[in-house]
């Protein structure tokens, strides 16, 4: 079943963290539940960490979806990413 974003628009999902191995399985995960949901998304990495404290994040890595932080300090799994997904 083909899940519909509400909004007209492309969800922006952001991955905030310096590229460890922890940021790039969050960032793998994001786009497999992109694929999964077959949602219209553009999912990023944020890595600039100037970037990521103007944010208000201090502990990464970090996902943002839609400019919303929704998880900081864990590593997500494609399921915990299609959780958040589900929510919007």
């Amino acid at each position: 079943m083909k899940t519909m974003h509400k909004k007209a628009e492309t969800i922006r999902i952001e991955v905030l963290g310096a590229g460890c191995e922890k940021c790039e399985t969050i960032f793998d995960s994001a786009r497999k539940a992109v694929a999964k949901l077959e949602l219209d998304a553009e999912v990023v990495k944020v890595d600039d960490i100037e970037e990521i404290i103007k944010r208000g994040v201090m502990m990464t890595p970090a996902l943002m979806i839609d400019g919303k932080l929704v998880s900081f300090g864990r590593v997500l799994q494609t399921e915990d990413v299609e959780e958040f997904l589900g929510g919007i």
